[in-house]
């Protein structure tokens, strides 16, 4: 009731009345980066800021609209703007959907982000490409609100196309760098192919329903058979999977940190990693309606987020290890989203708990960076604590909620999905929980071994390095509001979500609280950064020993891009070769051949040609002999 006479105070009329102009929060990040790429150079002077001021907008209109929201009785309003693909039996609309779960993903994406840019204005300062990189910020921000927001697999297949080329272009930002222009080809490429795999399966979704309509195809799945359902569902993942780093096409997103520092935060915090879980979570009447996909999708959280723990706890680049911590993460995340039921809230739960303390991972990492003459080697800082007093404790908090230190965030989102997987039915739960459980551990490992390198311990620093210092205020400011959102967003999170997002997924029965879990879960955490002290408070050597096969194994990312360099890539560059070569000289050669036959015998007639009589009356005599031959022999034979 509050909340709905704060909303009509705001607006001075009735909450759906506000609701109708949410189109803004797409359109203001669009125009703005529109402006900023078109314009040029004419607005490098104050780009940065209409790029910083257009997501603060969108931030405070999404506030608006939350309010509204919550004020109406029926949670939802549905928006179709124009008729967008009139194609036969196909009809297309560029239709908006807001409900509590676009909501939910609109203050993450608008506030994390918002901050984020505020960061980059700093992080930025004197890069010569600043207005340009603030235009694709402002992209990267509209398409993933296209993407939430989008009322039908359309549109929001849209908006994930947008964020794919918003990507390459971060990614790839300072493209002079070789590392960089490749990386974002990486990730461009690998997107595409579970890109592939997802609209094929909004192909079969119109094909066997004849709508792509959110409402239309969930109210109509019974209709469908079970195959048709799983295999739908299976596409769908294997578009989550590469739009959020998920195994088997997890290999991109450790190296799109070639960016810069803001746009890790980015991608891996508030926006595009996200992208996957809210397919899963916005088509769950799909996934509740197979078995088969729901399994196929908690066994793939589960594998990557061991993957992402296990090759975490060998980087020695802070980005990566924060990268492959990202990766392992949104595996909670697919875990809890797979088991379904109550757990859709809780991967969405961590999700936005994550979004907080990832963010100010990464910009912790930059401000690291920004005092350490650019370098990333975890190995070659120590003692940065006394320099960088802020960076410590905004990271420190940021660490500790990551890990699920209680009461810190991190708590309240990750161990009720571990004991989730422990109530999953039959041995498949112990497997679940056990992983879910392991990686915990690993987590805690990991991540103490970067925070106790970084800003403890002796000082291992190069002799580029004269004077490490704190980074500016418009950089420390939103790591501090970053590190109490760390800290206070857990419990809260906890309480309010479901409830919140009941309208979406219904009522769910909640599997309650598990001490032995829960006691168990704090245990191997506290375990995991036990050890990394032991081993890693004095510092380490800037050249280790020689590893053994699973360091060595994770150090080269379990081997994942030698898979599909020997698997995928390889073949197909042979394949092209032995293509081109069949080609110049089978299907070429043939016609080139033959036409230098034609020519040749052409050539060679010509010469009989010479214009003189006595030629061809002798030409003549021959041929009337070659015929009374061949009469006399008719005859005498």
């Amino acid at each position: 009731m509050q909340l709905t006479t704060l909303a009509e105070a705001v607006s001075f009329t009735s909450p759906s009345g506000v609701l109708s102009s949410f189109w803004l929060l797409i359109a203001i990040p669009l125009v703005s980066a529109a402006i900023l790429l078109l314009l040029g150079r004419r607005a490098d002077r104050w780009g940065h800021l209409l790029g910083v001021a257009s997501v603060g907008a969108a931030f405070v209109l999404g506030l608006v609209y939350f309010i509204s929201l919550s004020g109406l009785d029926n949670k939802e309003l549905s928006l179709n703007l124009f008729r967008f693909m009139p194609v036969g039996d196909l009809k297309v609309d560029v239709g908006l959907l807001y409900d509590p779960l676009s909501a939910m993903f609109v203050l993450l994406i608008t506030g994390v982000g918002f901050l984020i840019h505020v960061y980059a204005v700093g992080y930025m300062e004197h890069d010569p490409g600043r207005r340009r990189f603030f235009g694709y910020f402002n992209l990267f921000v509209a398409a993933m609100l296209l993407l939430v927001l989008g009322n039908n697999y359309v549109m929001l297949y849209v908006g994930w196309e947008g964020v794919g080329l918003a990507s390459y272009l971060l990614i790839s930002f300072w493209y002079l760098r070789p590392s960089a222009a490749t990386a974002g080809k990486k990730a461009f490429i690998m997107n595409r192919v579970g890109d592939a795999g997802f609209v094929i399966g909004i192909f079969l979704l119109f094909a066997t329903l004849g709508t792509v309509q959110y409402d239309e195809v969930f109210n109509n799945i019974s209709k469908l058979s079970a195959g048709t359902v799983t295999a739908v569902g299976l596409l769908l993942l294997i578009g989550a999977c590469g739009k959020s780093g998920q195994f088997p096409l997890q290999a991109w997103l450790p190296d799109a940190m070639e960016g810069p520092t803001p746009v890790s935060a980015l991608i891996h915090a508030a926006t595009m990693v996200t992208a996957g879980v809210y397919l899963v979570a916005r088509s769950h009447p799909i996934f509740d309606a197979s078995e088969t996909a729901k399994t196929v999708v908690v066994c793939i959280g589960a594998l990557t987020l061991l993957i992402g723990c296990v090759i975490g706890c060998a980087k020695d680049d802070i980005k990566r290890v924060l990268a492959w911590s990202t990766v392992s993460q949104i595996g909670y995340m697919f875990l809890a989203v797979g088991l379904g039921g109550a757990a859709y809230a809780l991967g969405l739960i961590h999700l936005l708990a994550h979004g907080f303390f990832k963010a100010g991972l990464f910009l912790g990492a930059g401000s690291v960076m920004h005092g350490m003459n650019d370098q990333t080697d975890i190995r070659r800082f120590g003692g940065l604590r006394r320099y960088m007093p802020i960076t410590w404790a905004t990271t420190g908090l940021g660490y500790l909620a990551l890990i699920g230190i209680p009461p810190l965030s991190g708590f309240f989102s990750k161990e009720p999905i571990i004991v989730s997987a422990y109530h999953h039915e039959g041995w498949l739960g112990w497997v679940l929980g056990t992983a879910a459980l392991l990686g915990s551990g690993l987590t805690a490992f990991y991540m103490t071994r970067l925070f106790v390198l970084t800003f403890h311990g002796p000082k291992r620093w190069t002799d580029d390095v004269k004077h490490p210092h704190e980074s500016p205020k418009i950089m420390t400011i939103p790591l501090v509001l970053l590190a109490v959102g760390s800290v206070a967003a857990g419990g809260l999170l906890a309480t309010s979500v479901p409830d919140w997002l009941t309208p979406v997924f219904g009522e769910q029965v909640e599997h309650g609280e598990n001490w032995l879990v829960t006691g168990l879960t704090i245990l191997v955490t506290l375990g995991g950064v036990g050890l990394a002290w032991v081993l890693f408070s004095k510092g380490t050597a800037p050249q280790e020993a020689p590893a053994g096969p699973v360091v060595t194994a994770a150090r080269n990312n379990l081997y994942a891009d030698a898979f599909n360099e020997a698997v995928f890539e390889m073949p197909g560059k042979y394949l092209t070769r032995a293509l081109v070569y069949l080609d110049n000289r089978g299907i070429d050669g043939l016609v080139n051949g033959l036409a230098a036959a034609v020519g040749g015998g052409s050539g060679r007639l010509r010469r009989a040609q010479t214009g003189f009589v006595r030629s061809y009356a002798l030409s003549i005599l021959g041929g009337a002999l070659l015929v009374v031959a061949a009469m006399l022999a008719v005859t005498l034979g």
